[in-house]
């Protein structure tokens, strides 16, 4: 059995740490690319990569805090706490963001000689395949372990990559034309490149924290729910995801036969649950409200032995997102 299998919760810590070593050694590198070049394109690319850092930071520091059991105090665990990694590194990507903004402006207005332009554009070359192969490595990682703060990592370094490849096209024209205005210009862009990441990932984190609807999530429940359900649950509705990092809470609504007592819809409905839970792609809990099918859902129901059928069975309805998010009970059946 892989680590990866056997001890998820490790195998997080090790590639957080790993990706904080790496991004130290990578600033590093954008620095001395710096001092050589004298460039405001490549120290914007530096100070992003100080982001890289306290991001790296601040995911291993969430990761352990999110892998904390629930407890009296957290019932709904700790999970949640991978939306501050969230936030705080789009927080950052902006206060960079803002630093490039000045630093270009003042190179432009007074004017910044560049030098040793080749060794730049290599160091730079260097870090950013680095930082692509990182983020790959962090994006596949973290939908495998299921790691919102792995994900926003990786989703950082793979854009970092994108901008390393910019600023060598960028600067390779600069050295071809010899219009150093040019190097200011670019170090403009990835500022307001680096504003439009920087919401988003802030954008994600409260989506998260405030429990907004995920539709791709509700997607996910429905196919799993149409895979595996099984005579006696009749329809869902009123279904809420609360997403606390990659474990999650599912409220919904079950109508179930009305002759059932409540030993057999105990165990019924865990049953269900059981099924869904081997195809949903996070972990988590049901909590189901039983609704009884007041002999409304007759033509939809089939339970082969229902000894109340008023009509025959037609069909089963496909699940759709309006009907599993709906408060309601569908019209026809109230």
């Amino acid at each position: 059995m892989s680590e990866d299998i056997s001890n998820p919760n490790r195998t997080r810590l090790r590639i957080a740490y790993f990706s904080l070593g790496l991004g130290i050694l990578l600033l590093v590198i954008k620095f001395i690319a710096f001092t050589k070049t004298g460039s405001q394109a490549i120290l914007s690319d530096a100070l992003e990569s100080i982001v890289n850092v306290l991001g790296a930071i601040i995911a291993l520091v969430t990761v352990t805090i999110a892998e904390k059991p629930a407890d009296r105090d957290h019932p709904y665990g700790h999970g949640k706490a991978e939306y501050f990694s969230i936030a705080f590194e789009g927080g950052f990507i902006a206060f960079a963001a803002l630093a490039i903004f000045y630093k270009a402006v003042t190179s432009w207005l007074e004017g910044v000689p560049l030098r040793n332009l080749t060794d730049g554009m290599y160091l730079v070359a260097i870090a950013g395949i680095a930082n692509g192969l990182m983020g790959l490595y962090l994006k596949i990682k973290g939908k495998k372990l299921k790691s919102l703060a792995l994900q926003g990592s990786g989703d950082h370094l793979i854009s970092d990559f994108i901008t390393s490849v910019a600023l060598i096209v960028g600067l390779f024209v600069v050295k071809v034309t010899g219009r150093e205005w040019i190097d200011p210009a670019i170090a403009l862009i990835f500022g307001f490149f680096l504003v439009k990441t920087g919401y988003g990932l802030v954008k994600t984190s409260l989506t998260g924290l405030m429990d907004a609807e995920d539709v791709e999530t509700t997607h996910k429940l429905a196919e799993s729910f149409a895979k595996n359900i099984f005579p006696g649950i009749i329809r869902i509705h009123h279904t809420r995801v609360i997403r606390a990092g990659r474990y999650h809470h599912v409220d919904a609504h079950v109508v179930v036969p009305e002759f059932w007592d409540i030993k057999k819809a105990h165990t019924e409905t865990k049953r269900f649950e059981t099924l869904v839970f081997k195809d949903y792609p996070q972990e988590g809990e049901f909590h189901f409200h039983l609704d009884p099918c007041r002999r409304a859902y007759c033509e939809v129901c089939d339970l082969s032995d229902c000894p109340i059928r008023q009509k025959p069975f037609k069909k089963r309805l496909a699940f759709t997102l309006e009907e599993l998010t709906d408060p309601e009970e569908p019209e026809e059946f109230r």
